[in-house]
């Protein structure tokens, strides 16, 4: 036999020479959720290992993060009831401790990269991404709230901000409006492709941000479409976007790897919530070896063509290389 391909695979040191798919540190972002208040450090019950923190107790863990070498984040508020309204306003409220939050971490960590969500959705009593009107979700008149929402987070010193509510046109809109105030070198991740998918449910619980009724399929892609993928993607790249992002990611495998071949901008994929649990679950009724899964299923994104990987598997996969 001329050809051996285990030759290639017969000690440690060749299999990470010819490796060609390699994961590092560098290229995840880890989501924090983070709520009002001091001394808090919530379990969230569907997702092992993660907690709603107040800022006191996040900037340190943003510290320990950052001595594991992860410098990237994305951050989540839980709002209280009380505070949300129809319209979203407490979103670009001056009182708002999401938009104080994000100041006092990126004046505190000027070095670390973090990343903004922007959606009605944590801020409305409907609970939907887009302002409701008459039971239906009114794209147009969404557009405007979640500008502000976008120049508050601005403002307040974000580096990228992640508009995640799927409404038509917000690309463009956000990116004229940060234009248009002097933030031309903020950064705008745009949630692409993100599935009306089942893997939601357990940030759903993190951020109590469940719709009060129906769902999000008029405005989040239908999981049987791949194709409806480079229409997103092209929108969002001619309305400004420096990033493209698919979520979920280990069920759209081949979404991913779609979007990628067909632009060339940085992809991103969001590992999300439910892909996390079951890991765990799985994990936890030693059906599964934690860490050797949660690493191919990175593994499995990055080599689908993510760039960029969202995931809360980020702090294990930083103490595992550390």
């Amino acid at each position: 036999m001329n050809q051996r391909p285990r030759r290639n695979r017969k000690s440690i040191g060749i299999r990470e020479m010819v490796a060609e798919t390699n994961l590092k540190v560098e290229s995840l972002i880890y989501p924090l959720f983070i709520v009002d208040g001091k001394n808090m450090k919530i379990p969230i019950n569907s997702m092992p290992n993660c907690f709603r923190w107040s800022l006191d107790l996040l900037i340190k863990e943003i510290e320990i993060c950052g001595k594991l070498g992860i410098k990237n984040f994305v951050l989540f508020p839980a709002v209280e009831d009380s505070l949300k309204d129809k319209t979203a306003t407490y979103s670009y409220s001056s009182a708002n401790f999401y938009l104080k939050a994000i100041n006092t971490i990126k004046n505190k960590f000027p070095e670390f990269t973090l990343m903004s969500d922007v959606a009605m959705d944590p801020y409305s009593s409907d609970g939907h991404d887009g302002l409701v009107i008459k039971g239906g979700i009114d794209n147009d008149q969404s557009l405007p709230i979640l500008c502000k929402m976008a120049l508050s987070q601005a403002e307040a010193g974000i580096d990228i901000i992640g508009p995640s509510d799927m409404m038509d046109g917000r690309i463009g809109a956000i990116r004229e409006v940060l234009d248009d105030n002097n933030f031309k070198n903020t950064s705008i991740m745009s949630y692409t492709a993100k599935y009306a998918s089942a893997f939601y449910g357990p940030f759903r619980d993190a951020l109590d941000s469940a719709p009060k009724y129906g769902d999000k399929k008029t405005y989040q892609m239908d999981p049987r479409n791949k194709k409806e993928s480079l229409i997103e993607a092209e929108l969002d790249e001619l309305e400004g976007a420096d990033i493209l992002m698919i979520k979920p990611a280990l069920s759209y495998l081949d979404v991913i790897q779609t979007v990628k071949e067909n632009t060339n901008l940085p992809v991103s994929a969001y590992n999300v919530s439910g892909e996390y649990a079951m890991v765990h679950a799985a994990a936890e009724k030693g059906w599964l070896d934690y860490d050797q899964t949660f690493i191919e299923v990175l593994t499995s994104i990055k080599r689908a063509g993510a760039d960029i990987i969202l995931t809360y598997f980020a702090k294990d996969f930083a103490n595992l290389k550390h």
